[in-house]
């Protein structure tokens, strides 16, 4: 293979990740054809804020309900577990056909308690949730000369110690003419809104029909004329003209007073398309952050390569070759003028401190960086996409199950070659690699769980599915972890390359302490990552879609690398001091990163979330910020540790020493 085509392999190859960058959306599902006059129902999520970031049902304020009662959408375990709860609203349309003065209803007189409740989530900027066609309702606010998008709109707004409501919705549904295939004429969205055909008319290819590729909503404050609202059904139009300002409010919310709601609904003919209606909301600001957080990537790799990979590597192997070419008097005179890693020899392989919870840890870290690989492809291949929801969650859930039979295999083997191949104990190994880490994730989501039970809180857990999660774990994830731990017994161990002593060797007494090395070593892989885990945070915290997998993936890799460099370095470097204790700190060398990512979870919650109000909310994020750190020490640890396992072995099964 000539430069050119090395060359040409290298293009592809960056043209393949620039368009990963933003990871392809598969819709899942086809479009729905709704013919003019269809009826169309909006549904409900749950009442977010980044100010508590405690979930609420949208009827748990003193809202319009429809007419049919309050149903519930069939949520998945991805849904139920991020806290979303969907319901059908009192808001509908009819195809293509555009109303204005909509009445919805008028509420009882405000009671003290519910008019201290919505005041309440005004002060913590609640915001409502409506969803059309599986779309989120989108709205546009100018700031200076451009536009920035939200999802959703807020209850109200506070103005001079008065609290007004956004009581006038003004809908814009942007359609397209449908485009006949023979599949999308037999399949229908998993999701879309209930179709009723109107009477007398026709759903079948040979009716124009449309489809639903936009939802935006603009919120408004009216003050709605008491006389006007006394013979008013719910739907019935309003009889003077209901002008939408912007940025004005009228409607004050008052104790002991009551509160009308109406909307007007707009349909819009717009040139995007079905597979281009979610570009709204999956596009993200900063690709060029993001292309800066893996070149800054690729320059820390780089001179971890250059200085240690080159320098360090050529050192050793200078040392190699110049032994492997004495004769052996020479050999044996050299033998008793060691120095350096060369004198650990016979203790470099002794068993660590804690070697149970050691194989524990790094099987449960092998689980967990399998899952995030894999999940990490199958987004950024379109697998998993916003239009789904709860997609993610669940797949993780899935993928962490399946990946216990690696735990229990990795687990288990480590075990045995720690021991030098005695396969005792390995059920005991196996049965705690299964509830470590799911055992630690269970107890914080219950304990947080109290606290959003006692907030009355839709994001709660229900224990029903607590039940389901406790069934998946021992009933999937302990058997399949019990499996690989069988095949790990029977693989044969890993055989050390030298000898070690009974007694241990004395490790001479250093000038600084070692683990103050270990920590500041974190500092690298956080360089690495922190650019993206702003976006992340992002995403979790602020109501932002997440959806550059392409990147993340890319950052991933170079995180991998980047730990193992560095614990691969560290463990050098404490050989060479003669100290052999290397095992736990290879795997905190890399691990540390979860120190730094803690710390800068607190310096976001005070900076960026300054507005969040509360204990139980600053709990609950802390409870979560925990839970993140710990997984992400378990992987990057369990990175560290093998690569600088296979770089002690390797290095010491390179020269025979006595």
């Amino acid at each position: 293979m000539d430069f050119i085509d090395k060359f040409k392999i290298w293009c592809l190859l960056i043209c393949m990740i620039t368009e990963l960058g933003l990871g392809f959306y598969l819709p899942g599902s086809y479009p729905h054809k709704y013919v003019v006059g269809d009826k169309l129902s909006v549904k409900v999520n749950s009442l977010t804020s980044i100010d508590t970031e405690i979930p609420y049902s949208y009827y748990s304020l003193p809202f319009c309900q429809p007419p049919e009662g309050v149903k519930d959408s069939r949520e998945n375990l991805g849904e139920l577990l991020m806290g979303d709860r969907i319901e059908n609203s009192p808001y509908k349309f009819k195809m293509y056909t555009n109303e204005t003065e909509v009445f919805l209803c008028q509420t009882k007189p405000l009671s003290g308690e519910e008019y201290k409740l919505l005041t309440n989530r005004i002060d913590e900027i609640y915001q409502v949730n409506l969803i059309l066609d599986n779309l989120p309702a989108i709205r546009y606010t100018k700031r200076d000369s451009y536009f920035v998008r939200w999802t959703g709109y807020p209850l109200g707004i506070k103005v001079e110690n008065a609290y007004y409501v956004f009581n006038h919705l003004k809908f814009t549904v942007l359609v397209h003419k449908f485009e006949e295939t023979n599949v999308a004429s037999v399949m229908g969205t998993g999701d879309a809104a209930e179709v009723i055909p109107p009477a007398g008319k026709k759903s079948g290819s040979d009716v124009p029909g449309y489809m639903v590729v936009g939802f935006e909503v603009t919120p408004c404050s009216v003050k709605h004329s008491p006389e006007s609202l006394k013979n008013l059904k719910m739907y019935g139009k309003y009889p003077s003209k209901i002008t939408c300002e912007d940025n004005t409010v009228y409607m004050a919310v008052k104790e002991n007073e009551p509160v009308a709601f109406s909307y007007e609904v707009t349909f819009v003919e717009s040139d995007i398309k079905w597979p281009s209606r979610w570009d709204a909301y999956l596009k993200m600001e900063g690709a060029k952050v993001h292309w800066f957080s893996i070149l800054n990537s690729l320059m820390v790799i780089t001179f971890l390569a250059g200085i240690v990979l080159v320098i360090f590597l050529r050192t050793v192997r200078r040392d190699l070759t110049h032994y492997e070419e004495l004769d052996k008097e020479a050999q044996a005179q050299m033998n008793e003028e060691l120095s350096g890693w060369k004198l650990v020899v016979a203790d470099v392989f002794r068993a660590p401190s804690n070697p149970r919870l050691l194989c524990v840890m790094v099987g449960n870290g092998v689980q967990i960086l399998g899952m995030a690989v894999v999940t990490i492809m199958f987004a950024a291949l379109g697998f998993m996409s916003p239009a789904s929801r709860g997609t993610l969650v669940t797949g993780m859930l899935i993928f962490y199950m399946i990946l216990g039979i690696l735990a229990g295999y990795v687990a288990v083997r480590m075990w045995r070659t720690i021991f030098c191949g005695d396969h005792r104990g390995w059920v005991s190994v196996s049965w705690q690699v299964a509830c470590f880490f799911p055992g630690i994730a269970f107890l914080i989501l219950f304990t947080l769980n109290f606290l959003l039970w006692g907030s009355h809180s839709t994001g709660a857990i229900p224990l029903s599915l607590f039940v389901v999660l406790i069934l998946l774990w021992f009933c999937i994830s302990v058997p399949l972890t019990f499996v690989g731990g069988y095949f790990g017994a029977k693989a044969p161990h890993i055989e050390y390359p030298v000898r070690t002593n009974q007694i241990p060797r004395e490790i001479p007494p250093q000038k600084y302490p070692s683990w103050l090395l270990v920590l500041g070593a974190g500092t690298l892989p956080f360089g690495t990552l922190f650019i993206e885990l702003f976006f992340i945070m992002s995403s979790i915290w602020m109501g932002r879609v997440y959806y550059v997998f392409g990147f993340l993936f890319v950052v991933l890799i170079l995180l991998v690398v980047v730990c193992a460099e560095v614990s691969l370095v560290l463990t050098y470097m404490h050989l060479c001091v003669e100290d052999w204790k290397w095992w736990w700190k290879s795997f905190f060398a890399s691990g540390s990163v979860a120190l730094y990512i803690f710390l800068y979870s607190i310096n976001y919650l005070i900076f960026d979330l300054r507005s969040l109000s509360g204990p139980v909310s600053a709990t609950l994020y802390l409870g979560y910020s925990f839970l993140m750190v710990l997984t992400i020490m378990l992987a990057t640890g369990t990175v560290g540790f093998l690569s600088s396992f296979w770089f002690v072995h390797y290095l010491f099964s390179s020269v025979k020493l006595d």
